[in-house]
Order: C-alpha cells, then sequence, then structure tokens
C-alpha cells in the first residue's frame, strides 16, 4: 500500500490540491502522515502546529518539522504570507474559537484548504430526528459526552464564516462516505454531503491570485 493510500479519503483530496514544490504549513497535524505524502511525493517545503505530544513525536520520527501550540492562542510567531498553502484538516470544528483560527490561516498563508465534517448530513438528521439521540456514525464517531466537536457546523455555516473573517471560497468539493472511500457530492450538498473540502483564500484581486490554476476554479453548489 502507498503512502497516499494510507491517508483518509478527504486528506487524498486536499493532497490532490497541493501544487508541487510549495510551502505548506498544516494546523493540527496529527501524526504528519498528509506533510510526510506531500513532502515525498510533491516536492514541498513542510511545517506542522500540533497540540498533542503523541502527534508532535510521530512527527519527529517522520522527520517533519513540528511545533507544539495550541491553535486557539494564534500564530503569531508566523508572518503574513509565510506560506503558499495552510491545511486545517479536520481541525476547524474542535477549537474553541474556529473564526479566528480561520483569521489567522488565512493571515499566514496564500491559500488555505480547509476540510470538515457536515453536521447537517442528512443521516444526521434523520438519526437526530428519529432516535432523539446525537448522532454517531463512521464519519461522528463519538458520543455526545466525549466528542471533541465542540463546534458543529454545516456547508451552508461555513460560507458565512468565510465572508465574515474576510475570506473567499473558491473552490468546494463536497464529499460523503461509501465503504472506504469517498464519492463526490454534486447535487445537494449540504444534505447529502458528509464531509466538505474547501479551497479558502483572502477577498480581493489579491487573495483570488494567489490561488492558483486548479485551485480557484469555482465549484461552490447550492444546497
Amino acid at each position: 500500500m502507498t503512502a497516499r493510500e494510507l491517508l483518509r479519503g478527504d486528506l487524498r483530496l486536499v493532497a490532490s490540491l497541493v501544487p508541487a514544490e510549495s510551502r505548506v504549513l498544516d494546523l493540527g497535524c496529527g501524526d504528519g502522515s498528509l506533510l510526510a505524502h506531500v513532502r515525498d511525493e510533491r516536492g514541498c517545503v513542510v511545517r506542522g502546529v500540533e497540540l498533542s505530544r503523541q502527534g508532535v513525536a510521530s512527527c519527529v520520527a517522520k522527520g517533519i518539522p513540528v511545533v507544539q501550540a495550541d491553535l486557539d492562542e494564534g500564530l503569531a510567531v508566523l508572518s503574513d504570507g509565510d506560506f503558499d498553502v495552510v491545511v486545517l484538516s479536520q481541525t476547524l470544528q474542535v477549537v474553541r474559537r474556529p473564526d479566528h483560527v480561520l483569521r489567522e490561516m488565512l493571515r499566514v498563508g496564500r491559500t488555505g484548504i480547509v476540510s470538515f465534517p457536515n453536521f447537517a448530513n442528512w443521516k444526521v438528521r434523520g438519526y437526530l430526528a428519529f432516535k432523539g439521540r446525537m448522532p454517531v456514525s463512521r464519519v461522528i464517531p463519538y458520543a455526545w459526552y466525549e466528542t471533541p466537536n465542540i463546534h458543529h457546523t454545516t456547508l451552508r455555516d461555513f460560507r458565512v464564516l468565510c465572508v465574515e473573517v474576510g475570506g473567499e471560497i473558491v473552490r468546494e468539493i463536497a464529499l460523503a462516505s461509501w465503504g472506504d472511500s469517498v464519492r463526490r457530492v454534486r447535487a445537494l450538498p449540504n444534505l447529502l454531503a458528509d464531509t466538505a473540502v474547501a479551497v479558502v483564500t483572502s477577498r480581493g484581486p489579491e487573495g483570488m491570485r494567489s490561488a492558483g490554476g486548479d485551485l480557484a476554479t469555482a465549484d461552490i453548489h447550492g444546497g
């Protein structure tokens, strides 16, 4: 099995969106698997930020430069535009201040790639409506009393948040889990998708230019 195949489904998509030889920062990088992949396969210069000691140790073992830090405290040690791409994968919903983290991401990076679970998915809605309990699923695997997800968001909510922090979504890709893989959702994404990947830049001509070729291809649907 290749390094890419070992990545989670949404991370494989995120990795494919990262331009070759770019400077990449991964916020909440976990064990560093994504950074190791884009470093080895796409020639990227990488750096991670991770809070857990276990994650930091795994990154160090992979030879990935990593800083142990709490994203809610900001990225004051990093200058504006230090990175070409900043990744925030399955992390936005677990931080205390998602608006602040998103602003910081757009400050230090020319382009942001964000992935997050969509809590408006039809299975989540149905589970709550018919069982009267907080949903537990493959995408949301935690019971309500132990979940790290403290800000449950949807595709529509994320679009609003991006505008409020001065960002702009230049590409939105909705995904639905299917066995061990994921498939693209093109219609009614806010209802049918359980995961979303969004490419975000700061609003304005400069931000749009920084997104570059394929990343700036508009792919936003209603739902």
